[in-house]
């Protein structure tokens, strides 16, 4: 017997924020998709068909290299939107993007959206394109400060503020990731990624074995993150409130 999925579309925050009237044009078009670990989404420069909305999936955001190295300069989960590039006038991915917590999204057809977000404007405006351009603010930030990140700070902080992330945007203090995986992401060989965790779970902040990482001490690991965690959190909260239902 095959079991039906179950997932409500407004889990995610730019969704639950619109207007009903709004949601109802979108809701038909919607499309419920299962996002794998390690599955890549789109890769740079591919032509969009698709606006993503995750629910319970999170995906990163990877600048790739010519030399085959690749860094995150985003994560995405339930806030916001993954190929919200083909909404600001380019039909094609500016980033990889690589799921890292499998789970759920849904998605909608470009074709779909623009004409939604057409019925929705004119002299009454509706919220999505307001909500969508909130969010690209926020996108910008946080691929500012993983700039920044990047360039000043030590790969273990690094590391701290990415498990920080990860945890709040799972929802869980626990997470499924191989240390191969983190390394390519954050853009580092695996054998740093293995020192820094070690370090980690030396000073009792977390536990990790078989590609599995338990959150011990968030306390300490807010303190062993690097200033990022808490700007990045703080404009979470500021978007989260302003994604609040009109």
């Amino acid at each position: 017997m095959k079991m039906t999925i179950t997932c409500d579309p407004r889990e995610n925050h730019i969704l639950y924020a619109l207007r009903q009237a709004e949601f109802e044009l979108l809701e038909p078009h919607l499309e419920l998709t299962t996002m794998s670990r390690a599955e890549v989404l789109f890769e740079a420069y591919d032509k969009l068909q698709y606006i993503y909305f995750p629910v319970t999936a999170t995906a990163s955001l990877l600048c790739c290299l010519e030399d085959g190295v690749s860094v995150e300069v985003a994560m995405v989960g339930s806030e916001g939107i993954l190929g919200v590039s083909a909404l600001m006038g380019r039909d094609v991915a500016l980033t990889q993007a690589i799921i890292n917590i499998p789970g759920y999204c849904y998605r909608i057809s470009i074709k779909s959206l623009q004409s939604a977000l057409s019925r929705s404007g004119g002299r009454r405006a509706g919220t999505l394109q307001k909500l969508i351009l909130r969010y690209a603010q926020t996108l910008f930030m946080q691929m500012s400060q993983a700039t920044a990140c990047n360039r000043r700070h030590a790969l273990e902080q690094q590391l701290c503020y990415w498990l920080l992330s990860s945890f709040d945007r799972g929802h869980s203090n626990s997470l499924s990731m191989t240390q191969e995986s983190i390394a390519y992401i954050l853009g580092v060989r695996r054998e740093s990624i293995t020192e820094a965790a070690k370090k980690l779970q030396e000073a009792g902040i977390i536990e990790y074995y078989r590609g599995h990482i338990e959150l011990k001490s968030r306390t300490k690991l807010e303190t062993a993150a690097c200033e990022c965690y808490r700007v990045m959190k703080e404009e979470s909260v500021r978007l989260t409130t302003d994604l609040q239902p009109a």
